[in-house]
């Protein structure tokens, strides 16, 4: 038996064709047919590496009885959110006005007009403790939609009427200038909040907050603020010698249940690894700690090796569940790691934490609990040999692990999440000289060009091998493929690369941007009417489009000097100004964006072959520091050949490779040494 589910091609909605529920993917099948039956609409988001989306499928939509009483009384539509995050977006609000707090899997009940006036959670089948059971509520709803119509169909047009009336943007009048001293406040405000003890911010559960930290590492560079460096290195330390960082396997996990990063919600998601692996990247680079670039470096291969398909599009996620237990590939038993780890054994099992009782339901999550100095000391064993003998054992268990069933893998391909890693795959490509990230980089790139993106310029959100790209993309599409783009760019100069980006920039201007007010809407011109045209400012997972797309138009201003660009970015900045400073960890992106605006950035060409030893040392100046407020621009050849205005007019000086830097309208006199550009730099 299978449902309407049937040819879609999302894994998450896959795992739902066989349920006995009527689903229907969104669309105007279903939304005509809850016209023509005059029917309330049972509306169920979720994704993938959900756990608590499994959990209601087994237990709710696996149940005859209950999918009896939803095809009876409801039209059923499944989304899956990393498909439809607008859907996500408008329905999470409605939520979260009606209750107070929201999650997935999300449940919300619409009129056939698509007007939410009822929504929450998980629901378990019956009651359980506080928690309403599911059955109880359709029956309650079911009676109200038969007797009391009128009061549901009014309660939601007041519902939609308070998410509308919420401000969404701060119009252009009696906002300051963008400055540094937002960017101080947001500081102090994140010093004041900051988890002293374990690092990051709040209690449990813990969310890793790379926006935020990254934000902080700029402020550091711009204004030596020991502090910001400080709250950076206590939580990239903790996280990566924590559960939530897979000590086998590499790469992150969503978050950490408790408050010091222990214990993970086991999903992994590529939005995750990439900010995080590039976070990574920036530390080892501001700080010169080995752990810091052996993290990055370790989840990027994690990447390359099991979310990468093989023509160069990266996956989604990785779920939380296997064998149907959550986190079952990724624990152990201290009797397992025994087995596999016959030497040294206490010592290897104090290295991870591995303990009889556990610590996650009898079974081990592997943290690392003791430096190899301490090992040492503690077991008589030389800290050479403590590393030697803690690598071994890491191959020996990586490898039992593998013989594992493994989690289920959300292969489809999602371009803004792939413009993300692809950011990340080229930095760290040129800063640690790895030529497998660069033509991972490249490939997805041309992987990307090919399957979403159309011969007009326009994208398509998302792909999946034997399915056809499919969906108008979103803002966050295009902004993050943008800055994909731009990086891998700065890394290879091929100026195709930059050509994409500029052209992407040039869309988000004449599909998103809204007319009268600041900023951007989160779908485009021709976007199917929803009951509310989303505009999400604040940064959640992933970074808001309206911020990303801030650091891309300022990024292609200054390679061009076009003040469109700028302009448009700077408004948008300036309205969010003041709710960015006064609340920083919502807003970690838009105070990048902020902090590259007021940083007089870089504007750095340099005439020469890329490859070639001279050009290399003047790139090398320019790009192994950490230099968060600058574009680089490299070109050899004919003029007529150049596509970017940033090296118009630019040429060798003695027939030698040349830079050129210009700051804040100001040029400086070109240099041919590294030395000389180092002096200008600094």
């Amino acid at each position: 038996m299978t449902n309407h589910l049937v040819g879609e091609t999302s894994p998450y909605l896959l795992q739902h064709k066989n349920n006995p529920v009527d689903w229907y993917p969104w669309g105007n099948e279903a939304l005509e047919r809850a016209h023509a039956e005059n029917k309330p609409i049972f509306l169920s988001i979720g994704y993938a590496a959900c756990h608590w989306c499994h959990v209601m499928e087994r237990e709710t939509f696996e149940n005859a009885k209950l999918a009896e009483m939803l095809n009876a009384d409801f039209i059923n539509i499944k989304v899956d959110r990393e498909e439809r995050p607008d859907l996500d977006a408008i329905y999470m609000d409605a939520v979260v006005t009606m209750t107070g707090h929201g999650g997935w899997p999300m449940s919300v009940w619409l009129t056939p007009q698509a007007v939410p006036f009822f929504g929450g959670t998980y629901f378990p089948p019956e009651r359980r403790g506080h928690y309403p059971g599911f059955g109880e509520i359709l029956r309650s709803i079911n009676n109200a939609w038969t007797k009391n119509r009128s009061e549901l169909l009014a309660s939601g047009d007041k519902l939609i009427s308070q998410i509308i009336a919420k401000p969404t943007t701060l119009v252009q009048e009696n906002v300051p200038t963008l400055s540094e001293t937002s960017l101080d406040e947001a500081t102090r405000t994140l010093w004041h909040g900051f988890d002293g003890q374990n690092g990051g911010w709040g209690a449990s559960p813990k969310f890793p907050q790379p926006m935020v930290l990254e934000f902080l590492l700029q402020h550091h560079h711009r204004s030596g603020d020991s502090l910001a460096l400080t709250m950076v290195e206590k939580t990239l330390n903790a996280m990566a010698r924590g559960g939530m960082y897979d000590q086998l396997g590499g790469g992150f996990h969503r978050y950490s249940v408790d408050a010091n990063w222990l214990v993970p919600h086991f999903e992994k998601m590529l939005y995750d690894n990439s900010q995080l692996a590039r976070l990574y990247l920036h530390a080892y680079q501001v700080t010169g700690k080995q752990l810091f670039q052996r993290i990055a470096t370790e989840t990027l291969d994690y990447v390359l090796r099991e979310m990468t398909h093989e023509q160069g599009g990266f996956f989604s996620t990785q779920d939380a569940d296997s064998e149907g237990e959550e986190g079952r590939f990724f624990v152990w038993t201290a009797d397992e790691f025994r087995a596999h780890v016959p030497q040294h054994t206490d010592m290897v099992m104090a290295a991870f934490g591995v303990t009889e009782h556990g610590n996650f339901e009898g079974t081990n999550v592997l943290s690392v609990n003791l430096s190899n100095m301490d090992l040492g000391s503690h077991f008589g064993v030389p800290e050479t040999d403590v590393r030697t003998i803690l690598a071994s054992a890491r191959v020996a268990l990586f490898a039992r692990r593998e013989e594992r069933i493994k989690p289920a893998l959300d292969d489809k391909i999602i371009t803004a999440w792939n413009g993300m890693m692809l950011a990340a795959m080229a930095e760290a490509a040129r800063v640690l000289g790895r030529s497998d990230y660069r033509r991972a980089a490249i490939r997805s790139a041309e992987f990307l060009i090919e399957t979403v993106r159309s011969r007009d310029g326009r994208l398509l959100r998302t792909w999946r091998a034997n399915g056809a790209a499919k969906l108008n993309a979103y803002l966050s599409d295009y902004a993050c493929l943008a800055e994909g783009m731009l990086q891998l760019y700065q890394t290879t100069f091929d100026q195709r690369w930059y050509l994409v980006a500029h052209e992407l920039a040039e869309s988000m201007l004449t599909h998103f941007a809204c007319m009268d007010e600041a900023g951007f809407f989160d779908t485009s011109t021709d976007h199917e009417e929803l009951i509310i045209r989303p505009q999400n400012l604040q940064d959640n997972a992933t970074p808001s489009g309206n911020a990303m797309a801030a650091c891309v138009l300022l990024k292609i201003g200054a390679y061009t000097g076009d003040r469109k660009f700028t302009t448009v970015a700077e408004n948008v900045l300036r309205s969010v100004q003041i709710l960015a400073s006064r609340h920083p960890t919502g807003f970690g992106q838009w105070l990048q964006a902020i902090s590259f605006a007021v940083s007089y950035p870089e504007e750095i060409a340099i005439i020469g072959n890329h490859e070639a030893a001279d050009t290399c040392a003047l790139l090398s100046a320019v790009q192994q520091p950490y230099r968060p407020h600058q574009v680089v621009a490299c070109y050899e050849g004919l003029e007529d050949d150049n596509l970017i205005p940033l090296l118009t007019g630019r040429t060798q000086k003695g027939s030698k490779a040349t830079a050129y830097m210009c700051r804040d309208f100001e040029c400086q006199l070109p240099v041919t040494s590294a030395a000389a550009l180092r002096r200008q730099l600094d």
